[in-house]
């Protein structure tokens, strides 16, 4: 019997790629910072 789990909503499959895609923002963010030498806010224009 195959266990097919849903790809939506609180699953393992869900949180892990949640998890990946929020380290990849996070590190674009750092990396923008250091490159221009201002924050993700300010380079939307927030602050």
């Amino acid at each position: 019997m195959e266990n097919k789990e849903s790809k939506f909503g609180f699953t393992n499959f869900a949180e892990i790629w949640n998890g990946r895609l929020a380290m990849i923002g996070f590190v674009s963010a750092i990396i923008l910072e250091l490159n221009t030498g201002h924050g993700v806010l300010r380079q939307l224009g927030l602050m």
